[in-house]
Formats: structure tokens, sequence, C-alpha cells
């Protein structure tokens, strides 16, 4: 690759590994910022679109009253997903060309469902069957909870490709895995297409460390310093090795960055990394060099003693840490969940100051 060529370490990943890069934001801006540099996938949460709102409110704020105008009998509920789908769809819209050379399998942008559905498997199916309707090139974010695991078989079966999330550990991916294949399986004996699905599974690597230092807070446990910056890259080399050796037929995806670690440990892995912007370019300005390094297993002396000193790192790192009826008991679940509804409910908020002005 040439100077000319060269437009980061993130767009050398893309050029000389199998890993592969996603914008963690749907903002047309930063959108463009990441496809310049190999990006061939996007997402989009509650806290997302907030985000993006502020962001590039200029592209939004003439059609918001326009949206209110269209739908008079519409409720604040209504007109907020409203907005989060035409965000979704202008996304999808850029990615298109690249899911169309790669035949479905790459540029998608990930949509997710109503975050307070977490308990009802039949109204989260039906929300994605919804979104996979929009464009040819929606993925659709399930959460890894009781509830959740049902809808990702049948969505898959519908044809919907889903991307797993509010996941964080080795059971959740497992358990994910499995509904994929359950509903691919199902899909190929009635002979229906699976070559232009994409499914992926989201591991919140730093979100899970996030509540292990929560977790040493609390119980007054002492870590080695730096350790608890390993725990979900651990849970993801292990994921990853599993995947691998069983032949799943999806693709973990790495998210919620905290350090260069749930970047560079990855490299070489047939994985997405799904940075924010401002990951993006700390990452592409940084002297990190891309190797392979996602076949290196995480140092025994860190594993060892956070198995030792975490009951959830237990629990997330073991094949059978959890059954699928504790997943939503998890901590990284319940702070998670809490914060994408409360996200949800700040964006209708927002909505309803323009529907009814104070």
């Amino acid at each position: 690759m040439s100077d000319e060529q060269f437009k980061g370490r993130l767009h050398e990943m893309t050029c000389t590994t199998p890993t592969m890069l996603w914008n963690d934001s749907c903002a047309v801006g930063e959108l463009a910022y990441a496809i310049e540099r190999g990006a061939v996938g996007a997402t989009a949460n509650p806290v997302i679109v907030g985000e993006v709102l502020k962001k590039e409110w200029e592209l939004w704020k003439d059609r918001i009253p326009r949206i209110i105008q269209e739908m008079p009998t519409a409720t604040e509920d209504e007109v907020t997903w409203q907005l989060v789908e035409e965000m979704s769809v202008r996304g999808a819209a850029m990615l298109k060309p690249i899911f169309d050379r790669s035949g479905g399998y790459n540029g998608r942008l990930s949509i997710q469902t109503d975050p307070r559905l977490y308990r009802d498997t039949q109204r989260i199916l039906a929300q994605a069957l919804h979104f996979h309707g929009m464009a040819p090139n929606m993925i659709v974010k399930i959460p890894v909870v009781s509830a959740g695991i049902p809808a990702i078989e049948e969505a898959t079966y519908r044809g919907v490709s889903i991307n797993a999330t509010v996941s964080f550990t080795v059971p959740q991916a497992i358990a994910v895995a499995e509904a994929v294949e359950r509903g691919l399986r199902r899909r190929e004996r009635e002979g229906l297409g699976i070559q232009d699905m994409g499914p992926v599974c989201t591991i919140m690597v730093g979100r899970l460390d996030d509540w292990l230092k929560v977790v040493a807070d609390q119980q007054d446990i002492i870590a080695t310093p730096g350790y608890l910056e390993w725990a979900g890259v651990a849970v993801m080399k292990k994921a990853y090795r599993i995947y691998q050796e069983r032949g799943y037929r999806l693709r973990l995806l790495s998210a919620a960055f905290r350090n260069h670690l749930h970047w560079s440990e990855f490299i070489g892995g047939k994985v997405v990394i799904s940075p924010p912007h401002l990951w993006q370019r700390r990452f592409n300005a940084s002297d990190v060099q891309v190797v392979p390094r996602m076949q290196n297993p995480v140092p025994t002396e860190i594993v060892d003693e956070l198995y030792g000193k975490f009951a959830d790192f237990r629990r997330a790192y073991d094949e059978n840490g959890m059954t699928v009826e504790e997943f939503e008991g998890f901590g990284s679940t319940r702070r998670t969940l809490r914060q994408f509804t409360s996200a949800y409910c700040d964006l209708v908020r927002f909505m309803r100051d323009y529907m009814i002005p104070g």
C-alpha cells in the first residue's frame, strides 16, 4: 500500500487482514469517513441516534417538524420511530454499494429493536421483520436475553440478518450462534436461500470491563493494575476460538471500546470491529502496529487472576457459566438495558418538546 493510499491504521487493517471495520454510528459525516477507510457496515441504537441529532442537527432540524406534520395522529413513540427509521435508511443507502458488491455479506446498517421489549419474544420478532423490510441491507439488533434467543432463531428462519446485542459473555455468544444455526438449518431444509445473509454476534467487550470494575469497588477486590482491561478481550478470544472450532456461520463483532486492546488484540481474526468515530481517529493516528494478534492467547496470569477473584468473570468466561434464563440478571446486561431504555425515553422527550412546545 503506497503512502498515497494509506489513510490510517484502520485502513491498513482492512487492506491487509481479514478483520472488518464497521462504524459505530449512522451519522452521515462519520460514516463517510469510515467508508473511505474501508468500513463495510454501521450501527445505531438509542444512544447513538441521540448523539447523531446533536452532531448533525442541520440535517434534521427541518425534517422533524415535517414528520410531525405528516403524521397528525401519531403518538410521540410513533414519531420517534419514524425519525429512527429515516436515519437508518439514510445510512443504509450509503452502504448499499458495498452490500451489492459483497452479495449481502457486508454493507449493512444495523438498527436496534425497542429496548423496552426485551421481555417479549413476539413483539421483538414483529419489529425485526418490519425493520428487515425497510431496506435490503438492514441488519436487526436483538438483545441476548431469554426472550431474545427464540426471536433470533425465528428472525433468522424468516430471512432476517441479525446482530445480537446486549451481549458480553461466552455463554451468550454460544446461545446466539446456536439460535442462528437452528434458523439457518430450518431455511435450508425448506430450500430457502441463506447466501445473502450476514448475521453477527456483538460482544460489548468494554462493558464487561466496566462491570468488573464496579464489582471490584463494591466487593473491595484489588486486581493487579491493568488486568481488568483484558476481561472483555479474554471473552472475545475464547468465543472466537469456539466459533472457529464449531464452524458457526456468523461473525463476532467487538464493540464498546475503552482502550486499544479492544481493537489491536482482534486484528487478524475473521471478525468485525465497530469503534465510534472518536476511537477511529485515535486508532488511525496511533503508533499501534497492524499485526495479527487474534491468535495470541491472553496471558495465563491475567486470566487466572480474573477467574479466581471475580465470580462474574467466571460466569462470563466459562462456556456454561450462565443459562439463557440467567442472561438478563447479569450485571452488564442490567446496566446496558437500563441505559438503552433511558436513552430511548430521552429521545421521546426530545420529540415531545417539538410536538408540545413549552
